[in-house]
């Protein structure tokens, strides 16, 4: 199956993965093959491959994702081939994309931003410490800070409003 993944600098990465009969998976990822050894355990999905190890945690739902690899923390947009042609993803509201929210409970440590700031995609917005990790939180998109929910040493949940991007 075919996937699009969209980074929020903008950058799409097409990845076709297929199921081998040995339980592994092929991944191409702009032309290059990868053969993925996957499992789960306590939540964080394990990949093995080309002799290197990687644990991902994953966080929200397609098309919106967010993903925790070691001290990386990252937002994408992954749809797959089927939700493309039948139009599934599409049409979210600007307002809805220009909302920053807090991915699970946890401490805001800095607001990197101020109202007002004119700010791309990909630009680190707030860091929010949880479980006992910095996520450094970046714009899905171009804009500018409308308004800021939070201030450093606030306490939130899961989904809290953090910054409004217009």
């Amino acid at each position: 199956m075919r996937y699009f993944v969209k980074f929020p600098s903008g950058r799409e990465v097409p990845v076709e993965l297929t199921q081998l009969p040995t339980g592994q998976m092929r991944a191409v990822v702009e032309g290059k093959t990868l053969e993925v050894d996957a499992f789960e355990h306590r939540g964080a999905l394990h990949l093995s491959m080309g002799g290197q190890s990687l644990e991902l945690w994953v966080e929200g739902a397609p098309p919106d994702v967010g993903v925790v690899a070691g001290e990386h923390r990252f937002y994408a947009r992954v749809e797959s081939e089927r939700t493309r042609a039948i139009g599934g993803g599409r049409g979210k509201s600007a307002s809805a994309e220009g909302m920053v929210t807090s991915p699970m409970p946890g401490r805001v440590l800095k607001v990197l931003v101020a109202e007002g700031d004119e700010i791309h995609a990909g630009r680190p917005l707030v860091v929010v410490e949880a479980m006992k990790m910095e996520n450094e939180l970046s714009a899905a998109r171009d804009g500018r800070v409308k308004k800021i929910f939070v201030t450093p040493g606030a306490t939130v949940e899961g989904g809290a409003k953090l910054i409004e991007i217009e």
